[in-house]
């Protein structure tokens, strides 16, 4: 049997057939500018995500989530759990990113940047091709009997996907636990450590399914992107297009009154979510550039301009002018800017250390005869690679207020931290009831100070007076 293509059409998804079943694509191999830069790209997207774990800065890897120790690595700067608020920034500046992204250039995060996409297209699809051949001989290897040279193929290239999955989750894992420790893993049995081996073969099915069967239905079914880029694209969106003032009506070469496109299917051959672009922008699209390029081959060989499938914008492509400053870029553009200045103010406040304070349980002061005492505890958290001195000053406490508990100067081991019981006096004749102080502790080796706002309580300074009056003759 021939195997045959199916044809796409602007009412139905591609890879879904009529009764529901999965359409498997096999996209046709492409050369361009376009697919030589996006294929560099992805090779050294792939080279950071197996590197960053490689790279020491400041004595850790360049990302380390510790979660273990609650503990976060990032280019050098060390975050703590309680400064997992700054997520939030992290989290809204990607999203605004994304959009301003989107606004302007379409889903070009998804063909070019997207891991997936980048796993899938530039890693899985390349073994593919490489054991069982171009895209016809694919086709035709799908509905040919089941044989020992069928059996052999499919066998090794889903080995090879397993293996793949395997590795990229081996170095996601990486990231949580750092390469030598996960080293030390894989020498162990798997029992010794179950959660982390759970979570990599979770990872390498979930991965292989997708790489091995799924494939851009993830992308179509799965991700949300692609079915909110119509409330983030317009008119003037640089996208992957079609000119149909060029190319229609369609013909074969030389036939009088044709456009310039003859109806050849290359672009929908070479398209990895197997749609037909002519048909206009479609959810399916991931803006990857492999029609432009296969369109671009074709008008070369007719010796005919290229572009009649480009990167455009919808008002570009009707031969009008394409407006790259508009309000939803204004929005964008100053939305962005208060979150860069909203972080860059919040992390001016980080600190070398983490310093907090807490009253002690039980009675919240003590009266004696010398005067009015609460106890807290002063912990320190070190978030340097080495040992580091705090000293520790009481202000805004009346004259004479003792503070006790410290001998000298506080030392802490690098990336550890510790614990020390601080009691404060005030001596009851200037004992005046509630009232703020503060604690500093200094770092003077790293020109960092931290201060502790607390407020120290007591009785009713009448009382305390009375029942000194009481105790003098």
């Amino acid at each position: 049997m021939k195997p045959t293509l199916k044809r796409p059409t602007i009412d139905s998804v591609t890879t879904i057939n009529t009764d529901g079943s999965h359409y498997i694509l096999h996209p046709a191999d492409v050369q361009g500018r376009f697919t030589v830069s996006r294929r560099l790209f992805a090779l050294c997207l792939i080279a950071v995500y197996i590197l960053l774990p490689w790279i020491p800065i400041n004595g850790n890897p360049a990302v380390f989530l510790d979660v273990e120790n609650r503990r976060f690595h990032l280019f050098g700067l060390t975050f703590l759990a309680q400064d997992l608020w700054l997520a939030f920034f992290v989290v809204s500046g990607v999203g605004f990113a994304l959009f301003y992204l989107t606004a302007l250039f379409g889903r070009l995060w998804c063909g070019w940047a997207c891991p997936y996409t980048v796993f899938l297209e530039h890693v899985v699809r390349r073994l593919e091709r490489w054991i069982e051949g171009d895209a016809a001989s694919r086709r035709r290897i799908d509905i040919a009997p089941w044989n020992s040279a069928k059996i052999l193929r499919r066998g090794l290239k889903l080995l090879t996907f397993f293996l793949a999955s395997f590795v990229i989750a081996h170095f996601f894992l990486a990231y949580f636990v750092s390469l030598p420790k996960l080293w030390k893993m894989m020498m162990h049995n798997p029992q010794e450590h179950w959660l982390a081996f759970s979570v990599v073969m979770f990872l390498t099915v979930v991965l292989f399914f997708c790489f091995a069967w799924f494939r851009e239905q993830f992308c179509i079914v799965l991700c949300p992107y692609g079915r909110i880029q119509s409330a983030l694209t317009d008119d003037h969106t640089l996208t992957v297009g079609y000119d149909k003032g060029r190319g229609e009506p369609r013909g074969k070469a030389g036939s009088p009154g044709a456009g310039d496109c003859i109806n050849c299917q290359r672009c929908v051959q070479v398209c990895p979510t197997g749609i037909d672009i002519r048909n206009g922008l479609q959810l399916e699209c991931i803006g990857c550039s492999a029609c432009i390029d296969a369109c671009n081959e074709i008008m070369t060989k007719l010796d005919r301009p290229t572009g009649l499938v480009r990167y455009d914008s919808m008002q570009g492509l009707q031969g009008k002018k394409t407006r790259w400053i508009r309000p939803r870029i204004v929005a964008y553009t100053v939305l962005m800017a208060v979150g860069v200045l909203a972080l860059g103010l919040t992390m001016r406040r980080l600190h070398g250390f983490q310093a907090t304070l807490t009253r002690m349980t039980g009675a919240p002061y003590y009266v004696g005869e010398a005067g009015v005492r609460n106890q807290f505890q002063l912990r320190i958290i070190n978030k340097q690679q080495t040992e580091q001195e705090y000293r520790i000053t009481l202000e805004k406490a009346p004259e004479g207020t003792l503070l006790g508990g410290l001998s000298g100067s506080l030392k802490v081991a690098p990336q550890s931290e510790q614990q020390q019981v601080v009691m404060i006096e005030i001596p009851r004749a200037v004992y005046a009831g509630k009232q703020s102080m503060q604690i500093s502790v200094i770092n003077e080796a790293m020109q960092d100070t931290q201060v502790i706002e607390f407020e120290f309580t007591g009785p009713n300074p009448r009382l305390l007076t009375e029942d000194i009056n009481k105790k003098t003759p």
